[in-house]
């Protein structure tokens, strides 16, 4: 049950994190900052808890395969994050919506899967997908309302993804344990590029001391939450 509501919080959180955009002021709203700290967060998930969790000596195919998987589905299908107001895709197709709404099943799936092989993983992996997609929502947002979509569209696609992340923690449940440490290590595989390869340049599109900060605090954060529990 508890998987259902971590995927059930990070469905809440991306609905809410969509919101901001909607506001004739958000132009102003800078989120180069909170992209940087996310990077940080979903690098040091993946590298000090998921990967030590995942047996990637036997499970190492896995983590390469969520490498460039994800690779592929971000750059062809998929809304990229950007750092302010530096968006280049103008709208979003059913192709794109596809593609997001396969994102945020897979990361209900990772969150249940990761509960089930250890509680605490579970809450790392919520973490990490919470901030990660913090920038994603806001994102998809800015991008359909710069498209000339109507608020009730936005409203409708953001419902929509939240409610993809509980549906794939319910549907994990179906799956044998022993397809659980090749799950966390092909979400490994998917962080690390989502940290490292997508939000991580983002961020460094126009360099500051702070976005360094940023980043280090993201993977402090998930260090000093290690250690609490």
């Amino acid at each position: 049950m508890f998987q259902v509501l971590y995927a059930g919080l990070v469905g809440l959180v991306l609905f809410l994190s969509g919101l901001p955009p909607l506001h004739p002021k958000a132009s102003a709203v800078s989120a180069r900052y909170v992209v940087a700290f996310a990077s940080g967060v979903v690098v040091a998930a993946a590298l000090f808890e998921m990967i030590p969790e995942a047996d990637v000596a036997s499970n190492w195919p896995f983590l390469g395969v969520g490498f460039f998987a994800f690779y592929l589905l971000e750059r062809v299908v998929m809304v990229h994050t950007c750092g302010e107001n530096e968006c280049e895709i103008k709208s979003v197709s059913w192709v794109t919506f596809a593609g997001m709404s396969a994102d945020n099943f897979t990361d209900g799936v990772a969150i249940a899967v990761g509960y089930f092989t250890d509680p605490v993983l579970g809450l790392f992996i919520t973490i990490a997908v919470i901030v990660h997609e913090i920038p994603q929502s806001l994102t998809t947002t800015l991008v359909m309302k710069g498209g000339g979509y109507s608020v009730k569209q936005i409203l409708a696609t953001l419902f929509f993804g939240a409610v993809l992340y509980p549906a794939g923690a319910v549907l994990a449940g179906w799956f044998p344990s022993g397809v659980y440490l090749q799950m966390v290590a092909l979400v490994a595989g998917e962080f690390i590029f989502i940290g490292a390869g997508e939000l991580l340049p983002e961020a460094h599109k126009k360099f500051n001391i702070r976005v360094i900060v940023s980043v280090i605090l993201g993977a402090l954060f998930v260090s000093a939450l290690e250690v609490i529990l």
